[in-house]
């Protein structure tokens, strides 16, 4: 009698586990199912051949060393984005401002690269400084929405699409007048930082290091939520706010230390832009990247290693965008239009969390 009950529990937990695991897995794959099906009715409607479509969608990804790599440089900045809003997510807060954080954080790195570049500091010291603004000024700016969810209870959502707004104008302000290159004509931006300042290539490939640096800090953003007496508070605190304070867990550091973490992730992705793609910060740092890191984290479940393969997919649907244009005659926002359709779908396949019986641990087993 004794064995059994010592092992029973084991099992039981074990079970519940993998029913847990199983539905987090089958209703995202589900969404992405039926979001293909609803896209295929679209592009039928348009004389379209979804079969073709999905075959340039993966030529265009993964089909050549050359896609692959364009897909992994694309997947770069997503995983950053989707960190940055992964982060939040787990301590309860919908947080939409990472396309600030990254414009802004771009901007910094590019503006304190300016007196250094031209007051010819090495760039073993410059590229560093570069990222430190960068991770400093897009973790202050969405820390500043933290604050204002804790202190005066703004809605986190509503501040930062706001405040995503002011970066934008902030960057254009500078970047159409005290720094722009008098030399940028026709698209005004600050001076380039010069070849010697760009970040370089992983050896052997064209991807820059930004891949690199977002798949290490997925990894240590995962043991820090899951394995840290830091994590759990956050993950306390956003389960039940009020059960945290009841605790003594310090709510308003939590808030603004998450939040703070997730606008560093955005500007690190915001100083890879420029010091790895642009060379300079200009309109081209408002790509959109920000808003899908959102469509990232939801469909990765807000999990910081899950955000990886989920980007790449992401990343494969914007490498692809060329190749479609060019042998389906379709606009390169066609792609916007099926990341939207996921987006949505994806928002709906949350209500049926908890629905289904099959992923549910059975109660009547628990009693014997």
């Amino acid at each position: 009698m004794t064995a059994v009950t010592t092992d029973t529990p084991v099992r039981l937990t074990d079970s519940t586990k993998l029913r847990a695991w199983a539905e987090a897995v089958a209703i995202p794959v589900g969404a992405l199912l039926v979001s293909a099906l609803i896209f295929s009715l679209f592009l039928l409607l348009l004389g379209k051949s979804p079969i073709d479509y999905f075959q340039l969608l993966w030529r265009g990804g993964f089909g050549t060393s050359f896609s692959i790599q364009n897909t992994l440089q694309r997947a770069a900045p997503l995983i950053l984005c989707g960190l940055a809003f992964a982060i939040p997510a787990q301590i309860g807060l919908t947080m939409i401002g990472a396309e600030g954080a990254l414009v802004l954080g771009g901007f910094s790195a590019a503006a304190i690269a300016v007196p250094l570049v031209s007051g010819g500091v090495p760039s073993i010291l410059t590229m560093p400084l570069m990222a430190l603004a960068a991770m400093a000024v897009g973790g202050a700016w969405i820390g500043i929405v933290g604050w204002l969810r804790h202190a005066r209870g703004v809605n986190e959502t509503i501040s930062s699409l706001l405040m995503t707004y002011i970066a934008i104008a902030i960057m254009n302000f500078f970047v159409e007048g005290a720094l722009r290159d008098p030399g940028s004509a026709n698209k005004p931006s600050t001076m380039p930082i010069g070849e010697d300042y760009m970040v370089g290539s992983i050896p052997g490939t064209d991807i820059h290091w930004g891949l690199a640096a977002g798949i290490v800090l997925a990894i240590a953003l995962q043991v820090l939520m899951t394995r840290t007496t830091f994590g759990f508070g956050a993950r306390v605190t956003g389960g039940n706010p009020r059960a945290a304070l009841a605790q003594g867990l310090p709510v308003g550091t939590l808030v603004v230390a998450c939040t703070a973490i997730a606008g560093a992730c955005a500007g690190l992705a915001g100083y890879y832009e420029v010091a790895a793609i642009h060379g300079q910060a200009n309109a081209s740092l408002v790509a959109g990247y920000g808003f899908t890191g959102i469509l990232v984290s939801f469909l990765a479940r807000h999990n910081p290693v899950v955000v990886v393969p989920v980007a790449i997919m992401f990343g494969s649907i914007a490498a692809s965008g060329g190749l479609i244009q060019r042998r389906m005659d379709m606009p390169d926002a066609t792609a916007l239009v099926l990341q939207g359709i996921i987006f949505v779908v994806l928002l709906t396949s949350e209500t049926l969390y908890g629905r289904f019986a099959i992923f549910q641990p059975r109660t009547g087993t628990e009693r014997t």
